[in-house]
């Protein structure tokens, strides 16, 4: 008998299709390359001259510097320099984008408050556990941004400096930002949900000048006093000049004026809109890496880079525009708040919630799209699949008629949960899921308007990612799990790290695996489709509800508990959820009472965050180290989600190698426990 080829695995079904009548800012930018660069990216096999997304994706990668200039021209990018070709030097690390350009991010954002049809109505949504809402209109977030910057330059900040701010998500944070930015300062932000020992390792490197504070604020039903923390926050930080709160900000709103005022916040370079103009590559905001291997890194990024992202990602790939209101429930540590501001800048409105994302009841969040018209929903896939094993139907619930998309994102979503989402909330829903991070502050792969969208699949690459998949050796691979690399610049990848003069740690963090390939530390497939299927981190990175945690500031938190004497987390990505043991070794006649572990928990409540608390705690013969000292934690997390020991842990590497035949059991255990 002939022996026959393997039938091909069927592709997974269909959830969602484009509307062939409908018209997106995509389409309309392919039209326009055509027409204003002579490139046409339509496919004309039909006779309509319909839009083809690899097509476009694939010039935007061949073409690199041709396709970010035109998403500026496009988009109609407020500055001046740009006369030089964009990507002048195109080397991974040190890219040099615009080396003539000066522009300034706020004053791209607040341009929609010029147009007269824009600037009465509502840029930002306030809505409260209560469901008190404010709307702040375009013209009102213009003219109190103006105001606090105006402020903020009679306190002596000027370019450069850092304006550091410990907020929930308010419009307060958003207005910090965008002040802070307009006068060329460098602006990072913290919730306060973080401990004060968490919040200082952050923001004693940075040398901030002000600090933004909360004195308090609502969150599951209870009023939250801060003002112990922010004062302990500000006695930590010795640069600080001058303290402002929430409240400060609400009062200097108020002093701003009548609506269409506008404060004196002249440039330092006698700019005439007000603003001060920077370099392409000058810091726009400072965001933190989780810290897993020590002090968190400080990643800094530009202000050209992060508009022309924002305009890309925002307003091409998610489709954004006036014409749409976008929430997520972010906290302001997690680098998907910065995607409220970026959404501004592509002419949307936002909402800004600082409660429970299950306050009332587990939808909760669809209650508030509801109250607010959202069209578009970015969400962590652990909520999704939290309210799907709730038993509600939120479709039926609530009106979700104007809710046209949702992101889900921080981690792989479940097909059952793709499904339920189709099913549960609304059937004709653009469902997508995206990867990227916090070193880009965007997305690598993920969601496009033009494309079907297949169940457990990330659409594509975005626009200007130039993503594949390789081995350990560096070859390319389909349809089997790789490392996720970037094979050209992105205007987003960060301009530096903070406190790295040299640019060693960049390197070291990004580039030491492939040499002049960026690698994010992702495990993904490029499936025969051109879509993407993503496993999780490659590191040992935690992620809880989409917020990427240090373990570093949980190992730091049980040195305050003595009778551990090592410990190690694990960050295990699994269907529908996570998990996230913690193995302590404990000193000698020591025991795991309940007492201890309550302690052990409460402490890591207080010194970290409750979002550092593990699932479980379980003790350990030993914690495996390498020579240098160092926790195994990525070869291990690897056995636990499924990979052979053989392939994951290298003994030869391992100081005390009779520790790990412990976790090789645990694993085994914990496999065995999922069928």
């Amino acid at each position: 008998m002939e022996n026959l080829p393997a039938p091909a695995p069927a592709a997974p079904a269909v959830m969602w299709i484009p509307d062939p009548g409908q018209a997106t800012n995509l389409g309309r930018f392919i039209d326009w390359v055509a027409e204003h660069r002579g490139v046409d990216l339509r496919d004309h096999r039909g006779g309509d001259g319909g839009h083809d997304y690899r097509a476009v994706w694939q010039w935007s990668v061949d073409h690199l510097s041709d396709f970010w200039d035109a998403v500026r021209e496009f988009h109609g990018v407020i500055g001046t320099g740009f006369g030089t070709p964009p990507l002048v030097e195109p080397r991974m690390p040190g890219a040099v984008w615009y080396p003539d350009a000066r522009l300034n991010f706020t004053e791209n954002v607040l341009r929609w408050a010029a147009d007269p049809q824009r600037a009465g109505q509502a840029a930002v949504v306030r809505i409260s556990e209560e469901n008190e809402t404010e709307e702040i209109t375009w013209a009102q977030l213009r003219d109190r941004t103006h105001a606090l910057a105006a402020r903020l330059r009679g306190l002596g900040v000027r370019a450069g400096d850092r304006v550091a701010a410990v907020l929930p998500n308010v419009p307060e944070a958003l207005i910090g930002l965008l002040a802070a930015a307009a006068l060329g300062a460098v602006w990072t932000i913290s919730s306060p949900d973080l401990s004060v020992t968490a919040t200082l390792s952050r923001l004693r490197q940075l040398e901030p000048v002000v600090l933004i504070g909360t004195r308090g604020y609502r969150f599951n039903g209870r009023d939250l006093d801060y003002s112990a923390q922010l004062n302990e926050i500000a006695a930590g930080l010795p640069t600080v000049t001058t303290v402002l709160t929430e409240q400060d900000l609400q009062d200097t709103a108020h002093d701003a004026g009548p609506a269409g005022s506008q404060p004196d916040v002249t440039g330092q370079d006698g700019d005439p809109a007000g603003y001060t103009r920077v370099p392409f590559d000058h810091p726009l905001w400072i965001l933190f890496s989780s810290g897993t291997t020590g002090e968190p890194k400080g990643i800094i990024h530009g202000h050209g880079g992060m508009l022309l992202e924002a305009l890309k990602g925002c307003g091409l790939n998610q489709d954004m525009g006036p014409a749409d209101r976008y929430y997520v429930a972010a906290n302001t540590s997690w680098m998907v708040w910065n995607t409220l501001v970026n959404n501004l800048a592509a002419g949307a409105s936002v909402v800004t919630y600082a409660g429970s994302p299950k306050a009332g009841d587990a939808d909760r969040q669809f209650e508030i799209i509801e109250r607010t018209g959202a069209t578009m929903f970015a969400t962590g896939a652990a909520y999704l699949s939290l309210v799907e094993k709730s038993g509600l139907v939120p479709g039926r619930r609530w009106d979700l008629s104007r809710l046209r998309s949702i992101l889900s994102t921080g981690s792989p979503l479940p097909d059952s949960t793709w499904q339920w989402v189709h099913e549960a909330v609304r059937a004709q829903v653009h469902l997508g899921s995206d990867s990227g991070g916090t070193d880009i502050c965007s997305g690598f792969i993920g969601s496009n308007p033009l494309e079907p969208v297949h169940r457990g699949e990330l659409q594509g690459p975005l626009l200007g990612v130039d993503v594949q998949v390789w081995d350990d050796s560096g070859e390319r691979v389909r349809g089997e799990v790789g490392e996720m690399v970037i094979r050209q610049p992105m205007p987003s990848m960060p301009v530096g790290l903070w406190n790295d003069p040299d640019g060693s740690r960049y390197r070291d963090t990004y580039f030491s695996v492939f040499p002049g390939a960026w690698v994010q530390g992702d495990w993904i497939t490029e499936t025969e489709r051109g879509g993407f299927v993503v496993h999780g981190r490659s590191d040992a990175t935690l992620n809880r509800q989409g917020v990427r945690l240090g373990s570093a500031d949980l190992y730091s938190a049980l040195q305050h508990v003595p009778e551990v004497v090592q410990s190690m987390v694990l960050g295990i990505e699994e269907p529908g959820g996570y998990y996230m043991p913690l193995y302590v070794q404990l000193a000698p006649g020591a025991e795991l009472t309940e007492e201890l572990d309550a302690r052990i928990r409460r402490t890591i409540r207080e010194r970290a965050s409750a979002r550092h608390v593990p699932d479980a705690i379980l003790t350990a013969p030993g914690i495996p180290v390498t020579h240098a000292g160092k926790r195994i934690e990525v070869p291990l997390k690897r056995v636990f989600t499924g990979r052979p020991a053989e392939q994951a842990v290298n003994l030869g590497s391992v100081a005390n190698p009779e520790a790990v035949d412990f976790f090789l059991a645990e694993a085994a255990a914990y496999r065995s426990t999922l069928g």
